[in-house]
């Protein structure tokens, strides 16, 4: 997907979903990110869906949205059971200012995550493990497709510094349970659509709202 034609496909379903066109280098670089998506995931199983405009339109588009409505004033951000690397590498190749930690416990997929870094050359670091193992917290934490959400989201809570946030890619029905699980310590912003689904949307709770 590195060519002028593939780089203004990209562009033309980010118009479709209201979102701002990216630069032509920004755009070649998620072309060498789903190239080398597609490639491993013929071994690993990244995704179901197999097809470049598929992976685009499910995974790439989403992301950036995600990127797009991050508050102000992130630096730090993990993607907690990053998998693919969604949204956490799009995250990177949008916002290069935020240093992105990507957390896998699967080997198979960490090993996939560590070379998309090194052929991206973005500013992020994997941890291959389990998040709830790190030490660090971070002015965001973000949730998507993650086994056992609600369990999943209560060990991100703790990982969000103060004054900084959970965001949560979900559906609109489970959002009151996860908001549940993330805590009496957060307040949550109105959530946003997210584009390619009816249901999809990211939600934002932030620490340094919390009532008192």
């Amino acid at each position: 997907m590195n060519t002028i034609g593939e780089c203004a496909h990209l562009n033309a379903l980010l118009a479709e979903a209201g979102l701002d066109p990216l630069d032509g280098q920004t755009a070649s670089r998620f072309g060498d990110y789903v190239s080398l998506f597609l490639r491993w995931n013929t071994r690993l199983n990244l995704s179901a869906i197999r097809d470049e405009s598929g992976v685009i339109s499910r995974h790439i588009i989403e992301s950036i949205a995600l990127a797009r409505a991050l508050p102000r004033g992130i630096f730090t951000l993990l993607d907690f059971g990053s998998g693919a690397g969604l949204p956490g590498i799009p995250i990177a190749l949008c916002c290069p200012q935020i240093a992105v930690t990507l957390a896998e416990s699967q080997g198979k997929k960490a090993a996939f995550l560590q070379e998309a870094v090194r052929v991206l050359g973005i500013r992020a670091t994997v941890h291959a493990g389990r998040a709830e193992a790190l030490r660090a917290v971070f002015d965001c934490v973000v949730l998507r497709a993650v086994e056992r959400m609600p369990k999943a989201v209560a060990a991100a809570a703790r990982l969000v510094g103060p004054e900084g946030y959970l965001a949560l890619m979900t559906t609109g029905d489970r959002l009151d349970e996860l908001k549940q699980a993330a805590g009496a310590e957060f307040s949550w912003t109105t959530h946003t659509p997210l584009p390619g689904a009816t249901d999809r949307i990211v939600a934002f709770g932030g620490r340094h709202l919390a009532r008192a």
